[in-house]
């Protein structure tokens, strides 16, 4: 990329974003492909070894990594901070509003089909979440020292429950990663120059900080839920480090350990959401409408999307223009190699509890999920064919 690289208007990143929001089903790594065929080679937006270093930085920062990688090339593209903003937008609200039109008529969808559907979209869940774990172990835990994060990890989430325990093991894998993981130094290449000075990323950076710290003391203060509800969503999006079903335990236990949304309803809206193209964190405008204190509906959806998303991507705003010098840095590497595979370990806690624990209820639903993790990880069907096989299934079963 080069300060002579051709700009485009709002309009057109608006409009191929908004074609990527609606066809781009498979998860954050199918969403990169998406991406590269549109905009790298069709468009030719960038050239691929621009884009495979622009990947390398939003999986290296905590949020969901495709949707940084498109808010940042929006940026790119549209010249600035309204190109990433449209960008994200169009990207983001198809399934946003799809899974808000679920929430809303969820309550009305009773009796044993409903009961059935709603099981089997907790199957999806267990399948979806144990083929993530198993794709993520091969990359992240790939030897002994990462894998020993790992089972500490797991240590750490059984015995220190809620998001104390998640920040913690997050905490200590970065720091065992800066001992154990400093061997074999991934290669650096390429050159990063987006439209972004130095001030305006350090702005972002600031904001970044003052959003994790000054919610949660104002809400404490104040009582207020709105604010509560922005604090729980925002410091989850900011702890996801290695993929977007991580946002799974750290939602979990802000939303449904308080009781604000039952493990049933949450578990149902995360196996939905693996149905509908787009970032799969959109599952939080599905929990913001159904959150039971007020702010619920459309404010909560609003406040829940935003919150989880936005801190991914002032990281994403605030490190594009110090990324060259950053990513050099073997402790920086080593330490994500670490925290990265705690996460593993997170994940794989939060498969056992609450996703296994509240969906494998008889042999017949084990023999469903297993079923659903052997279509997406032997056969490599498409998550949303899953969804659609199990919640059938769901439904026959409760009715035979």
């Amino acid at each position: 990329m080069n300060d002579d690289a051709p700009k485009g208007r709002l309009s057109e990143v608006f409009t191929a974003f908004l074609k990527l929001g609606l066809t781009s089903f498979g998860g954050p790594i199918a969403h990169l492909g998406y991406f590269r065929d549109e905009l790298v080679v069709r468009r030719q937006w960038l050239d691929e070894t621009a884009y495979g270093d622009l990947v390398a930085l939003c999986q290296f920062l905590p949020g969901p990594a495709s949707s940084q990688v498109g808010f940042s090339l929006g940026v790119l593209r549209g010249n600035g901070l309204l190109g990433g903003l449209a960008a994200w937008f169009a990207f983001t609200m198809p399934s946003a509003l799809i899974l808000f039109g679920f929430a809303m008529s969820a309550a009305a969808f009773t009796g044993p089909v409903a009961e059935g559907f709603l099981h089997g979209l907790k199957l999806v869940a267990v399948a979806v979440v144990a083929q993530a774990i198993w794709g993520m172990s091969r990359t992240l835990t790939p030897d002994r020292a990462r894998a020993a994060i790992a089972l500490a990890a797991i240590a750490i989430v059984v015995f220190i429950a809620g998001s104390f325990g998640q920040i913690a093991a997050i905490a200590l894998g970065a720091c065992a990663g800066l001992w154990f993981c400093r061997a074999d130094v991934a290669p650096v290449s390429g050159h990063l120059n987006f439209p972004v000075t130095r001030r305006g990323g350090a702005v972002a950076l600031i904001l970044f900080t003052a959003f994790l710290l000054i919610p949660p003391v104002v809400a404490t203060a104040t009582h207020s839920q709105g604010l509560a509800l922005f604090d729980a969503f925002y410091r989850s999006g900011a702890l996801v480090f290695g993929g977007g079903h991580v946002v799974l335990p750290l939602l979990q236990a802000q939303v449904v350990s308080p009781g604000w949304v039952t493990n049933e309803a949450f578990l149902a809206g995360y196996g939905l959401a693996q149905a509908v193209p787009g970032p799969l964190f959109t599952f939080a405008a599905y929990l913001g409408a159904v959150i039971g204190p007020a702010p619920n509906g459309v404010a909560g959806a609003a406040i829940a999307l935003v919150a989880l998303l936005l801190p991914g991507m002032l990281l994403v705003y605030g490190s594009l223009p110090f990324w060259d010098a950053m990513r050099t840095r073997p402790a920086a590497q080593a330490a994500m190699r670490g925290a990265n595979a705690a996460v593993v370990g997170i994940l794989a806690a939060a498969l056992y509890n609450p996703v296994w624990t509240s969906a494998v209820l008889a042999p017949r639903d084990f023999a469903l999920a297993l079923a659903g993790f052997l279509l997406l990880t032997v056969w490599k069907v498409a998550p949303w064919i899953v969804v659609v096989l199990l919640a059938s299934a769901g439904t026959l079963s409760q009715l035979i």
